[in-house]
C-alpha cells in the first residue's frame, strides 16, 4: 500500500494503462478486462486489475496534469514494481493532417513545466522520450488498425490548460503534433526508474479547426486507443 494507492503488493500487473480520467479507467476495466478486481478508490482515482487475452493488465487513473500523473506513476514504479505505463489520454491537434479521432504516439514530450528543469537543477534541458520497444509495438499495431490515422512525433505537455501566452503556432511550426498535459512527467519518471513508458493519445479537439468531442465521447468512445494499448501490453508480456 502506498500513499495514494491502496493496493496490496502483487495486485497491480507489470503493465498499467494510465488514463487521466478515472471514469475512463472504469470503462476500460468493465468493457475489456475479465476477472476484474478494483484495487483502488482513494480520492476516487480508480484502479483495476483484470485479464486481457490471458495476461494480467491493470488500469489506473492519473488525474489531470503533470503533478497528479507523477504522483501515481512514482508510486506504481517505486512501490508496486510496475515495468510499463501506457498513458491512454486525449490531446488537442496542432497540425492540419492530425485529425480529430486520429491517434498520436508521443515519441517525445516538450514541456513548459519546470519539473524537468528542477530535476536537473537547470543544468540541462532533459529530452523526455518514450520507450522505443513499446512505441514500436504500438505503432505497428496502430498502423495495421488505423493506417494513416496514426501519427508519431513530438507532443507538448502543457503545464496549463488555458494558456494564451504560449506560442503554440511556433511549436506547431517546429513539428509538435498535439498538446496534452502528462507525458513529459511520465517519461521523466520512467527514465528515473529505468522502466518503460508511452503516451498514446486520441485527438479529442483541434486547435486549428475548432472541432471537438464531448466529455462522454472522450470517456467511452476512444476504443481504438484502448485496444492498441492493451494489445501492446500483450506483446510486452
Amino acid at each position: 500500500m502506498s500513499t495514494h494507492i491502496q493496493a496490496q503488493y502483487g495486485q497491480i500487473a507489470p503493465t498499467v494503462l494510465f488514463p487521466g480520467d478515472p471514469l475512463r479507467a472504469k470503462y476500460i476495466a468493465e468493457h475489456f478486462l475479465e476477472n476484474v478486481i478494483q484495487y483502488n478508490n482513494v480520492r476516487n482515482m480508480f484502479g483495476y486489475t483484470g485479464d486481457y487475452h490471458g495476461i494480467k493488465v491493470s488500469v489506473q487513473g492519473s488525474g489531470m496534469g503533470i503533478p497528479s500523473a507523477m504522483i501515481y506513476a512514482e508510486e506504481l514504479y517505486r512501490d508496486y514494481d510496475v515495468q510499463t505505463i501506457i498513458r491512454v489520454g486525449s490531446a488537442g491537434g496542432m497540425q492540419e493532417d492530425v485529425k480529430v479521432r486520429d491517434l498520436v504516439l508521443a515519441q517525445g514530450a516538450t514541456t513548459d513545466s519546470s519539473v524537468l528543469t528542477n530535476i536537473f537543477k537547470g543544468q540541462v534541458s532533459f529530452a523526455a522520450l518514450a520507450d522505443f520497444q513499446t512505441l514500436d509495438f504500438a505503432y505497428h499495431l496502430a498502423q495495421d488498425k488505423l493506417g494513416d490515422r496514426v501519427h508519431v512525433g513530438n507532443v507538448l505537455s502543457s503545464d496549463r490548460f488555458y494558456n494564451e501566452e504560449l506560442d503554440k503556432e511556433k511549436l506547431a511550426k517546429y513539428g509538435v503534433l498535439a498538446v496534452e498535459m502528462e507525458a513529459a512527467g511520465l517519461y521523466a519518471l520512467a527514465a528515473k526508474f529505468q522502466r518503460r513508458a508511452l503516451a498514446i493519445c486520441t485527438i479529442s479537439d483541434h486547435l486549428i479547426t475548432g472541432q471537438e468531442t464531448t466529455a462522454q465521447e472522450r470517456e467511452q468512445t476512444f476504443t481504438d486507443m484502448m485496444e492498441i494499448a492493451l494489445d501492446t501490453a500483450v506483446k510486452l508480456d
